[in-house]
């Protein structure tokens, strides 16, 4: 039995890259019959037949995955942002950080373009909520290997909104890879989606980056199984002041005596992120009890 990682998903063949190097192999039957599907980033266990195929046996135990896009066992999520043309909401970060907190996964954000526009204010609201923020540059290459460095030995995943340069900084990650890469519509600012399919790319170092398709593809689904109550423990800058409020059941919105909204009026918690929260509680308060997720 030969152990390996599930690096690309396609036309009902996963390839898996094992020590030998890498194994197109089909799934076994049980896998359709009991629901589960092996994804790109699974740990797998599979054995190899004398013409070089494969058939995937069973899957490990995973650390988490997500269904869109559909890849597992993630230990960061990359949210690559730009300021300039298209421009990324802050709101759009902070629902994938809630994601990536639920998911145990730590979140870095990238502030690409950043030959064009600094991103400063991006820059400042996410650095003072305690997220590893940097700044690059597919055009000139800034920042590329501060980056690198962050994620050696890391299973990743980019996201973001579409044009940012999600496929752009990969293809400085890794030199000859020339993964396509799309126009960003000047009218309409946004860019057009060119990842298709969710793919590992192995960039040395024992580190992985899926390329993944635009932020309208992303499981921001998983918003509607958060428990209102846990939402406050998905804002880190929140820790300080959680369980200081007058009521053990302050929701941090407009009750009397809340540490949280002290701390907002201080400025030690942005308005920015404050905001979000609570849009996103507002969201997670529609779900019915049995709508959200149990623990």
């Amino acid at each position: 039995m030969t152990e390996g990682i599930i690096i690309k998903a396609l036309s009902g063949f996963y390839y898996v890259k094992t020590s030998d190097g890498i194994v197109a192999c089909k799934a076994r039957g049980r896998f359709r019959l009991d629901g589960t599907s092996p994804l790109v980033g699974d740990r797998v266990l599979l054995r190899v037949d004398a013409d070089g195929s494969g058939r995937i046996d069973s899957v490990c135990e995973r650390k988490n995955f997500f269904i869109r896009p559909a890849v597992a066992n993630i230990d960061s999520l990359v949210f690559i942002a730009a300021n300039v043309n298209p421009v990324t909401d802050p709101f759009l970060i902070d629902r994938v950080a809630v994601i990536a907190h639920e998911s145990d996964c730590e979140l870095v954000i990238c502030i690409n373009k950043v030959d064009l526009n600094a991103g400063d204010e991006l820059f400042d609201i996410f650095s003072a909520a305690g997220y590893t923020v940097i700044r690059t540059s597919a055009e000139t290459g800034e920042g590329a290997e501060e980056l690198r460095r962050i994620l050696r030995g890391k299973v990743c995943a980019f996201t973001g909104n579409s044009g940012v340069g999600k496929s752009s900084i990969l293809n400085v990650l890794l030199p000859g890879a020339n993964i396509l890469t799309g126009e960003v519509s000047e009218h309409l600012g946004r860019g057009k989606h060119t990842t298709r399919h969710v793919e590992l790319y192995p960039i040395g170092d024992s580190t992985y980056i899926a390329d993944t398709p635009g932020f309208a593809s992303f499981e921001i689904q998983m918003m509607q199984t958060i428990a209102r109550e846990d939402l406050q423990y998905d804002f880190p800058e929140f820790a300080p002041y959680i369980g200081k409020c007058r009521f053990d059941d302050c929701a941090h919105l407009k009750e009397p005596g809340c540490a949280v909204r002290e701390a907002l009026e201080n400025g030690a918690i942005g308005m920015s992120r404050y905001s979000s929260y609570v849009r996103l509680y507002d969201l997670t308060a529609k779900q019915k009890p049995w709508e959200q997720k149990t623990t």
